[in-house]
């Protein structure tokens, strides 16, 4: 946060007896549904959904706490702070605590991002007009139709976003909105009504929550996955540096002579185990085993490959890696160097994925007519969609959706998923991230939708 938007100063008042216990309940509010159900703590979700997560969780109960009143004088952190402390903040930084005070935390569909300047927000909750938000950090990162959690407020006439910020995909969105629903809506109705200022204030904890459940369960869901000794998947590559004057060949003999090195060709072998599948071993209840298992039936350790100047073994737990490494140690001895391993997590091997498939671009094809190829194809694969059924459209197809009130606002809401897919390829400037589907909105008349 730049340093005119500080609240290091505000932060620190909240050690004082009354602020410290207020805040506490508001942070109790926002976290203890989900925490007490799974038995952990705060600090635990550092570790499992990574530290900037849990900042922002942890900013989003702060800024509903700045919009408290309590009981007794004064009632609210902010009104004092700035009465006894403001004169040591600069114009902004009180301009931006007193807008927070009255700040409301809503469900923003973003468009029109210009990286490192601003973004257009469109308030899902309480409608009204989109707005333009003057945002550097977050427009980095944000895609078209992305929808997230936070607070704008206007400071010194430019709307800007509050630190506690949160991204809502799919499966996030519809547990937030269904719980809004069992809160706000009437009885036997599925709509949503806009929802006022105070109501959402008083709801606050609701978008933490929601988000949380869907983020954690997906994390612990990764963290429950084992292999057959009952060890938690974590990804080790052991690199061992060729001694110098050793080459593959001399490594090549060394590895044949290990039993349980099964030599799938010339550089690569199967570290199988030295059972068949089916022996008794531990595993916890509950959990999901992942192991490669070959025709023999015998399990696969891990592999070993022969890259250059280096032999590494690839595993999927430490325990494996550490036997792996003494096995190959104990065969090979002085040919190699000291290894060097790198460990990684499932949820890091994930994020290191694609986020949409992809297309590569034939080599031997000149980049202008590749590009071409693909954009033809895209072409006939979404007109061919258009006659499909769809499941975000109740199975009906685009076309059908599209001949109701009710079914046009779901068609609206395929083609924002579909764009906001194709803008996270990995490759901004690939064909399918800059495909456009302006064309779709047109035919299928929800050009104004698009909004």
């Amino acid at each position: 946060m730049p340093a005119s938007n500080d609240l290091s100063g505000l932060m620190k008042f909240v050690d004082r007896d009354k602020w410290r216990e207020c805040f506490e309940q508001v942070f109790n509010d926002h976290f203890d549904p989900i925490l007490n159900d799974e038995d952990m703590e705060f600090e635990d979700l550092a570790e499992i959904l990574g530290a900037d997560y849990a900042m922002n969780l942890w900013g989003c109960a702060f800024e509903d706490f700045l919009t408290q009143d309590f009981e007794g004088e004064p009632s609210n952190i902010v009104d004092e702070y700035l009465k006894r402390r403001g004169w040591k903040e600069n114009p902004r930084s009180r301009a931006y605590m007193a807008a927070l005070r009255t700040s409301v935390i809503s469900l923003y569909e973003i468009s029109d991002v210009v990286p490192g300047q601003s973004l257009v927000a469109r308030d899902l909750l309480r409608g009204g007009e989109p707005i333009s938000v003057n945002e550097g950090t977050a427009t980095k990162m944000l895609k078209q139709w992305d929808k997230i959690a936070a607070r704008i407020v206007s400071v010194q006439g430019k709307n800007v976003l509050a630190g506690g910020l949160l991204p809502f995909n799919r499966e996030a969105t519809e547990i937030l909105l269904g719980g809004l629903s069992g809160v706000f809506s009437k009885k036997k109705s599925r709509k949503l009504p806009t929802i006022k200022d105070e109501d959402l204030r008083a709801v606050a904890s609701m978008f933490t929550l929601a988000w949380l459940f869907d983020a954690l369960g997906k994390a612990l869901d990764m963290q429950i996955l084992q292999n057959a000794e009952g060890d938690q998947f974590m990804f080790h590559d052991v690199r061992f540096p060729l001694a110098s004057g050793v080459s593959q060949v001399d490594i090549v003999a060394r590895l044949n002579s290990i039993p349980a090195m099964s030599q799938e060709n010339a550089k690569f072998w199967n570290w199988v185990e030295d059972m068949p599948q089916g022996e008794n071993r531990s595993k916890e209840m509950g959990t999901l085993s992942l192991d490669t298992v070959m025709d023999n039936g015998l399990r696969v350790l891990g592999n070993v490959e022969l890259k250059g100047g280096f032999l590494c073994l690839s595993t999927n737990s430490a325990t494996r890696a550490e036997k792996g490494t003494v096995l190959i140690r104990q065969a090979v001895g002085d040919l190699v160097r000291t290894p060097l391993t790198e460990i990684r997590t499932m949820q890091q091997i994930i994020a290191e994925q694609p986020t949409t498939k992809s297309t590569t671009l034939p080599p031997e094809m000149p980049a202008d007519l590749a590009e071409q190829a693909i954009r033809e194809y895209l072409d006939r694969h979404y007109r061919e969609a258009l006659d499909q059924p769809i499941g975000m459209l109740g199975n009906k197809t685009p076309r059908q959706a599209a001949k109701t009130s009710t079914g046009r606002q779901k068609v609206a809401d395929w083609l924002k998923y579909m764009e906001n897919q194709t803008a996270r390829h990995s490759d901004p400037t690939h064909p399918i991230a800059t495909y456009s589907f302006e064309w779709m909105w047109r035919e299928l008349k929800v050009q104004d939708l698009r909004q």
